[in-house]
């Protein structure tokens, strides 16, 4: 086996990654009403989001079925 995961759009993909593309994507206003958590709404940056997204499970996830969601 040679370690690659040819059906998994995350792999490779690195949480600041994933982030920057939807906010690239939906901005940071529609970001903030698909997913209402305070880091998008209100003085939202990459930096608090990371912070709070890498500690907090649930969020992440929501996150990463979006970008999986907007590939499509």
């Amino acid at each position: 086996m040679d370690g690659t995961q040819p059906n998994n759009p995350l792999h490779g993909k690195t949480l600041e990654m994933i982030l920057v593309f939807l906010v690239d994507h939906y901005g940071w206003e529609d970001l903030g009403a698909i997913i209402p958590i305070n880091c998008f709404r209100f003085d939202p940056s990459i930096k608090s989001s990371l912070a709070f997204l890498r500690r907090t499970p649930w969020a992440r996830k929501k996150v990463e079925d979006l970008y999986v969601d907007s590939l499509r």
